[in-house]
């Protein structure tokens, strides 16, 4: 176990696999606005912004197997205790996809090989999820350089609906920028989420789940994230038979709720070579343990269909959970991991998802010794990398702009 104990902004005091680092905070290290935490803390009275009131709290460390053996090699994660981690996350936080029998198929719908000015060929796909009595449509948009080669792809899980994502380009958003990704040789995919669920609280009588539910849902059955990450991977089916797409090469990307989705999708699919975590918060990137910004009772509450059931045993007793958000990125190793936060989003806590990064490394350096971040959280506006893994906070508020982009593609230049 790792006991853990930060102090924000005067000094971190971490406790990581035996070794310790201390370390004081300085004008290199971006620190919460005193005006936004004061803000915020008038919005929202019970909600802790507050460095200082965060309590000490104990790690699982994600290297102890359930026997309660050491992992020591890349080998003894994959072959053994990934597996271990990924069946807890499934127990007790996103649930279990159903073994359903399903058939899928793909078409082209429409396509124009002179999109974007002759840059590019727009295919609109309809990917549909069939049983023997129900069926299912997803609708993917892709976009992919006309260079004559497989591209490497962005894939991103949209969950602020279509109006971001026009295909005729009429309407352009910083959401979704699809003429900067195709210059750079990037092809970019998305799906709108509910088209796979629907997001609210229906007793998942609808989209998917009532496609593949069968019988009575149990305490461990998947919710509506777990939904949406399924999606992605039956995007990821479509884009393995493109010949357009290479994808050896492609990237699983999300936004706040998206972002958690994102994150779940890597990890239960290894085909994403690059995982992409833009502000995802709470039983995202964040860690739980802190009950910094949104809490595990919060978001239970507020969105009852995005989890299973037993995640809500954890509802003010997040030291009994048998995971944190650190695991979940581990899970990601030894592919890519980028994960993002915004400075005047205190809702979902960028030093707790910083420190959730930070001690997720064990893992990565099972694969990649290089991989190393600053003790503290870097300055606005700065990237920073250490072997598979990336992070930066932005300035501004909770969204996804061009500038996050832009250094995701930094990123991904390196790494894809």
């Amino acid at each position: 176990m790792k006991i853990i104990r930060h102090y924000f902004p005067a000094v971190m005091f971490t406790l990581l696999l035996g070794i310790i680092n201390l370390s004081a905070q300085t004008n290199n290290s971006w620190r919460a606005s005193e005006a936004v935490i004061e803000k915020l803390s008038k919005d929202r009275t019970s909600i802790n912004y507050h460095e200082e009131k965060v309590p000490a709290y104990v790690l699982p460390d994600p290297l102890m197997s359930a026997n309660g053996k050491k992992v020591s090699n890349a080998g003894q994660w994959t072959e053994e205790r990934r597996q271990e981690v990924l069946e807890l996350f499934r127990e007790n936080v996103f649930g279990r996809v159903p073994s359903t029998a399903y058939t899928k198929s793909f078409k082209i719908v429409s396509k124009d090989d002179k999109a974007i000015g002759g840059l590019a060929t727009l295919k609109l796909v309809d990917i549909t999820i069939s049983t023997a009595e129900k069926s299912l449509v997803i609708h993917l948009t892709l976009f992919t350089p006309n260079t004559g080669k497989p591209s490497p792809a962005f894939l991103l899980i949209d969950n602020r609906g279509p109006v971001n994502t026009d295909p005729t380009r009429q309407k352009k958003s910083q959401f979704w920028p699809v003429e900067e990704a195709i210059a750079r040789g990037y092809a970019m995919a998305v799906f709108y989420n509910a088209d796979l669920d629907p997001d609210k609280f229906d007793n998942f009588e609808n989209g998917i789940h009532a496609v593949l539910d069968n019988g009575t849902r149990k305490n461990d059955s998947w919710g509506t994230l777990a939904a949406w990450a399924w999606g992605a991977s039956r995007c990821m089916d479509y884009l393995e038979t493109d010949t357009d797409i290479d994808s050896k090469r492609v990237a699983v990307l999300g936004h706040s709720r998206g972002g958690k989705t994102a994150l779940w999708a890597g990890a239960e699919d290894k085909r994403f070579s690059l995982v992409i975590s833009n502000e995802s918060g709470c039983s995202g990137a964040a860690l739980a343990r802190r009950r910094f910004g949104e809490t595990l009772s919060v978001i239970n509450t507020a969105f009852p269909h995005w989890f299973c059931l037993n995640y809500r045993k954890y509802n003010d007793n997040e030291d009994n959970l048998p995971v944190d958000m650190h695991m979940l990125l581990g899970l990601i190793a030894p592919r890519s991991l980028y994960v993002a936060c915004a400075d005047e989003d205190l809702w979902g806590d960028p030093a707790g998802s910083y420190i959730s990064l930070q001690n997720s490394l064990p893992v990565f350096r099972l694969f990649y010794p290089d991989s190393t971040l600053p003790p503290v959280i870097p300055p606005l506006n700065t990237p920073v990398s250490g072997g598979r893994t990336g992070f930066h906070i932005r300035d501004g508020g909770h969204n996804l702009l061009l500038k996050d982009w832009n250094w995701f593609m930094d990123f991904a230049d390196r790494h894809l």
